[in-house]
């Protein structure tokens, strides 16, 4: 296993932030790790990351203990925290010439081109890392995380302030960067996680309530679908109980509703006969399973 996680705990005065919490990563994963504010997501990747001492429970990371070797773990880790802290004074290359010192890499000038081409710098290496729009800071601190070329990657919220090219072109540096390291990354961006992710951990009021494969997570909850519909008039919210089968019906723009089932398809076609029925006009309908949006609101609103 490239990360064990075992009863890890942590206390801020009387706030249990971190409560218990278990779960290991294999090489080559790229996990999702998800949580409203507050979770407890950020103290747990600093734990790992050797920068926040647990109070119980345990941390291995590529074979060591974090709490016996925390130097050495952290050559083996990749590290871009929320708080993306640069030096503003420093071009971008020298900055990351630095970095690479402070790994004591052999040839800092190769490992350092490398990670300029690979997160997309090329154009604005020769400016300071103050002179940068958001976007490009962190795409400055990932190339940071990725100079000294880690086995494991701890990514706190790696796509913040990027526009929606940026986000796409970073998504797939990822994506390849999984191929043969393990990453663990943290985002607030869910269509991110759907879109890189297999696996999802998810975290609410410090302990781990979900911690399943993307599709299996989707399928829980006795296999509920989502039928979207979209009807012209505006439907009064008690006439939908006259559709037998629907658990709860959610807006979703004008005209647009989310009909929640565990049958979808006795649903739907009761939906057809229903609208002719009342004269309403249907524009369009489709079903899906639960997204992962729906699991999370469920997982962490209880």
């Amino acid at each position: 296993m490239s990360i064990i996680v075992a009863g890890l705990q942590k206390k801020y005065g009387t706030q249990l932030a971190v409560n218990d919490v278990s779960f290991t990563l294999q090489k080559g994963e790229i996990v999702g790790f998800l949580g409203p504010n507050g979770a407890g997501k950020s103290t747990t990747l600093k734990m790992i990351t050797g920068y926040v001492k647990p109070d119980a429970g345990s941390i291995s990371v590529e074979g060591m203990l974090v709490q016996e070797h925390p130097l050495a773990v952290r050559k083996k880790i990749g590290y871009l925290p929320e708080a993306n802290p640069l030096y503003y004074d420093m071009y971008v290359r020298e900055y990351l010439y630095f970095m690479a010192g402070v790994h004591k890499i052999e040839e800092p000038g190769e490992a350092v081109e490398r990670v300029i081409q690979l997160t997309g710098l090329t154009r604005e290496a020769h400016k300071k890392n103050g002179q940068l729009s958001k976007g490009y800071k962190q795409r400055v601190g990932l190339a940071a995380a990725l100079v000294h070329n880690p086995p494991v990657l701890i990514l706190d919220e790696p796509t913040s302030g990027l526009d929606p090219n940026q986000i796409i072109e970073i998504r797939e540096v990822i994506r390849q960067l999984g191929e043969d390291k393990t990453i663990l990354f943290s985002s607030h961006i869910l269509q991110e996680v759907e879109a890189i992710c297999d696996r999802v951990l998810i975290l609410n009021l410090g302990r781990l309530v979900a911690d399943n494969r993307l599709q299996q997570l989707q399928a829980s909850g006795n296999d509920e679908h989502v039928v979207e519909v979209h009807i012209k008039e505006a439907v009064p919210a008690e006439e939908w109980n006259e559709i037998s089968g629907i658990i709860r019906v959610v807006m979703a723009g004008s005209g647009k509703y989310q009909l929640h089932t565990h049958q979808p398809e006795a649903v739907s076609k009761a939906l057809l006969q229903w609208t002719v029925a009342k004269g309403y006009t249907l524009i369009s309908f489709k079903t899906e399973q639960v997204s992962l949006e729906d699991v999370f609101r469920n997982l962490t609103t209880k």
